[in-house]
């Protein structure tokens, strides 16, 4: 059980003549750059929180330069995962990839017992739950004291576990958050009267196939009988809650996306709710057919345990260009 949900966590984990083979790129923790430089960099800090040293790791693209205040995207793993393996083995390392592209700065802080508290409670077991939005909280403000990063314009996405944290996060940081990603996530039950202070921007990307994260809501399960790891909004309400919020046009627009792979099993749908407060944005990209999965990533496990992976899209490409259309 446990492996396969280090494997669910980011994609990073797979099972090989029972031997569990983790991926993940390498980091030294090394001061923080005072002006530039000239090729991409990757390093580990740590920030005291809760009496507990909590870890991050920075991805700083080509050509950073402190004065220039790039944007910040957070990654946050799945349950089971960790910060370190995220791009590698779940997106294919396309994600630093695009963010290099477009100048983006990334950090992929690490949940503490490779889970995030993001307001389901049964998925932590014994585990202790932990102020993980306290955590985030203040990740994002040494990135903009440390790296000047754009405090305007702060985004975070995440898979499963860390897709349902950012959408905690949409809720509770969004004096500090512009816009949020989850993949393969919800609106757990327990948050659905919570709001947000001020509108933010939100894209959900869904699989309709997900056998651990139903797309019409319920509960979460590993196996189709196994415990319940909490209960879920539908994908229809979650994006609902958040179209209220943001005083939203009632009518969305709906875009069948080019069948650019036809031997996945996949179409992509585009749900987009515009005319919000503030200029914000409320979409859903539903991945008819897609499983517990990284649109355009790897198929991390097999498609009768998780799903199929869609390669009709680029999710890394579609979430970071979603982001840099939204600033404060």
């Amino acid at each position: 059980m446990r492996r396969f949900e280090q494997a669910i966590g980011c994609g990073v984990c797979v099972m090989a003549s029972s031997i569990l083979l983790c991926v993940g790129c390498q980091a030294s923790s090394i001061t923080p750059p005072n002006s530039k430089i000239h090729s991409a960099k990757s390093l580990t800090e740590r920030v005291r929180h809760e009496g507990i040293q909590r870890t991050y790791h920075i991805y700083l693209p080509e050509g950073f330069n402190r004065q220039k205040s790039l944007p910040l995207v957070l990654a946050l793993h799945g349950g089971g995962g960790t910060g370190r393996q995220f791009d590698q083995a779940l997106s294919q390392g396309q994600f630093k990839t695009i963010a290099n592209q477009r100048g983006v700065i990334l950090v992929f802080p690490d949940g503490m017992n490779r889970q995030w508290s993001d307001g389901r409670t049964q998925h932590l077991k014994r585990n202790k739950s932990h102020d993980d939005v306290g955590f985030i909280s203040k990740v994002i403000d040494r990135m903009i004291d440390d790296y000047g990063v754009d405090a305007q314009r702060v985004y975070v996405t995440g898979i499963s576990n860390g897709g349902f944290m950012s959408v905690r996060l949409a809720l509770d940081l969004s004096d500090k958050i512009t816009a949020i990603a989850p993949v393969t996530a919800q609106l757990p039950l327990a948050l659905q009267h919570k709001t947000s202070n001020q509108p933010i921007s939100v894209m959900i990307i869904n699989g309709t196939e997900d056998p651990i994260v139903p797309y019409q809501g319920g509960h979460v399960r590993l196996f189709k009988f196994g415990r319940s790891r909490g209960e879920i909004l539908s994908t229809a309400n979650t994006i609902e809650h958040f179209r209220l919020r943001n005083n939203c046009h009632a009518k969305s627009k709906k875009t069948l996306l080019p069948n650019k792979d036809p031997n996945d099993n996949t179409r992509v749908e585009m749900e987009q709710y515009t005319g919000c407060a503030d200029q914000t944005e409320v979409t859903l990209v539903k991945v008819i057919g897609g499983g517990h999965t990284w649109p355009g990533g790897a198929q991390y496990l097999r498609p009768k345990l998780i799903g199929r992976v869609s390669k009709d899209i680029n999710a890394s490409a579609m979430i970071i260009d979603f982001f840099l259309k939204h600033s404060r």
